[in-house]
């Protein structure tokens, strides 16, 4: 007998954006409350400059890969997020998350990440977003977003949802 066994995974995320007075900062992703990716801007943890994208196996609800774009550094960083979103599958569930600084050179990924439902056109030097996207639907995506560095500061942007993870299972063979 065929059975569906169904549980959610919890995603709680939160960005940084990077400030003059060097005021401690956190980002990190969280599944069923455990981080598994953590970075920090004079922290203790590494500053992951730009945009970083974390996917999520939602029947395990845990973290399938991680991928850095240094979108303050170089625009050819923006082409790079553009390719790797467009070559992830329909029903992917992924987490995105900016830290220090993501809009300088971001211009060619923005119309991909609109397409996400993660419409960060808006947020200037230093703001900060976080986002959690089903590609291919948009209109499951949580963002939430600071557009200035002393907005991002004052606020840092966190998302908090939760994905029904389900998975077939072979079941029930003795009853």
């Amino acid at each position: 007998m065929l059975c569906v066994i169904s549980a959610a995974c919890w995603i709680e995320a939160q960005a940084y954006g990077a400030n003059s007075n060097h005021g401690r900062r956190y980002a990190y992703v969280k599944l069923n409350g455990v981080a598994v990716w953590q970075a920090s801007w004079f922290g203790e943890f590494p500053n992951r400059r730009g945009v970083n994208v974390i996917v999520v196996d939602p029947a395990s609800c845990t973290m399938q890969e991680w991928r850095n774009f240094d979108t303050f550094r170089s625009s050819y960083e923006g082409i790079r997020l553009r390719d790797y979103l467009r070559r992830l599958s329909s029903g992917t569930v992924l987490v995105g998350v900016s830290c220090d600084e993501a809009s300088s050179r971001l211009r060619s990924a923005l119309p991909t990440l609109r397409g996400l439902g993660a419409d960060v056109s808006d947020v200037g030097y230093r703001g900060a977003w976080a986002f959690v996207a089903e590609k291919g639907d948009p209109s499951k995506t949580v963002l939430d977003k600071e557009l200035t560095e002393t907005a991002a500061n004052r606020r840092q942007p966190k998302v908090n949802t939760s994905i029904a993870g389900t998975c077939s299972a072979i079941c029930c063979r003795n009853s």
